[in-house]
């Protein structure tokens, strides 16, 4: 264990827990069966002990494999760092400006997010990524996308040995066979993990560019919607962009291999502060609430499946490609939704009392077919409405959701 600590971190032993799971299955399957593959077609087209050429080529190759599953190791133990439980600010008063995580016992720092797969609050939260099992975030953001850059490139050489070996084998007639053909055409799917990881290196590197995970932007695009939404006036510029691209990839990348901060304090743009991003959050948050005013009641049982066959075709093959989950519904069950698609429906089940005491919070997909929209009086839709369309009203009472949380 301490040799291999010397390669890969590991916070404790519980990790290695994450390999028993799919993703980290499939990822790591098709890295060794097109390692192997690589190996044994770079074996017959050139001889490594023949030629420096053929020395070159198969140490580039295993090359190739050990840092790719260094940094897939390292995305996946090293982690993207946590909050700690019960955290809170040093200046009592900066709580205002944050979120409480219910589920943590703590506040949320800025940048950092709950994740409820890890079930913990994750430092500079991008996503979460089943292929690691894991969050990627500020500890691990270098060696995830470090990883998505050297699976192409080793795709790309272990593909350029393919065909060499196929041109030696049809041009040399050396083991020409159908047999021989069926295993060499097996490795072609060495282009198969090309195109979808040079894509995600790219989405990677355009967020680490403008020091901007994918959540932020997501938060970003809300901003511009809110002020052009209530016309407030506002001018809302992201803190965590300090110029230059060249400045903001240093804020990932570095000489030692860890990213530059604590993962609570941030270097931010010269008209901003520390909470510019929390305090927007927390406008979107009772901009949510105001916007949110439809409950559904459901009308159907539902069992929680993810792909309920008898909700209909469409609702089955339409569920959201999505880990987020799927809460069960009994009939009469009340729901506060919050967003959708055509089959499929997001929101909060309202509980009763008790649980909204222990601070229990249920949330999660559920068929549209379930559910209808629950009627009120007239009147006091109108009125609500009203007060919508009131920009100056509704920025009054964002700001002061804001301050009160």
């Amino acid at each position: 264990m301490n040799f291999l600590s010397t390669f890969v971190t590991f916070q404790n032993l519980h990790e290695v827990r994450r390999l028993c799971h799919w993703g980290p299955v499939i990822a790591l399957s098709v890295i060794a069966i097109c390692s192997t593959m690589a190996i044994l077609d770079s074996i017959i087209w050139y001889w490594p002990l023949d030629t420096t050429g053929g020395s070159i080529n198969f140490i580039m190759l295993l090359n190739w494999t050990v840092l790719i599953l260094y940094n897939y190791f390292n995305a996946m133990f090293v982690g993207p760092g946590y909050i700690p439980h019960g955290w809170k600010p040093e200046n009592q008063q900066d709580t205002q400006y944050l979120q409480y995580c219910r589920v943590c016992q703590g506040y949320k720092a800025p940048r950092s997010h709950h994740c409820r797969k890890c079930n913990r609050c994750v430092m500079k939260m991008d996503h979460h990524c089943p292929w690691i099992n894991n969050c990627c975030g500020h500890l691990n953001h270098a060696y995830f996308t470090s990883f998505l850059l050297l699976a192409p490139l080793g795709c790309s050489h272990a593909a350029i040995i393919f065909i060499m070996t196929m041109y030696t084998q049809l041009y040399e007639r050396i083991s020409f066979g159908w047999s021989t053909v069926k295993i060499d055409m097996s490795a072609a799917w060495h282009w198969a993990p090309l195109l979808p990881l040079a894509c995600f290196f790219f989405i990677q590197m355009k967020v680490i560019l403008r020091n901007k995970t994918s959540i932020e932007s997501w938060i970003e695009e809300k901003a511009k919607d809110r002020i052009q939404h209530y016309q407030t006036g506002e001018e809302f510029t992201f803190p965590y962009d300090l110029g230059t691209r060249w400045l903001n990839f240093k804020q990932v990348f570095t000489w030692s291999g860890m990213p530059k901060g604590d993962g609570i304090e941030w270097p931010v743009h010269p008209k901003c502060h520390q909470h510019t991003l929390t305090i927007e959050q927390l406008k979107q948050k009772a901009d949510k609430r105001v916007r949110s005013q439809v409950q559904y009641r459901a009308v159907e049982d539902y069992n929680g499946a993810c792909c309920p066959l008898s909700k209909g075709l469409q609702t089955f093959f339409r569920t959201p490609c999505t880990e987020e989950p799927r809460i069960p519904l009994n009939k009469g069950d009340t729901i506060l939704a919050t967003r959708g698609t055509k089959w499929w429906m997001y929101g909060d089940k309202i509980l009763n009392e008790e649980h909204m005491r222990v601070g229990d919070r249920v949330r999660g997909w559920f068929p549209r077919r379930c559910v209808e929209k629950c009627h009120y009086d007239t009147a006091a839709s109108d009125s609500t409405s009203d007060k919508k369309l009131t920009p100056g009203l509704l920025h009054a009472t964002l700001s002061t959701s804001c301050s009160t949380q």
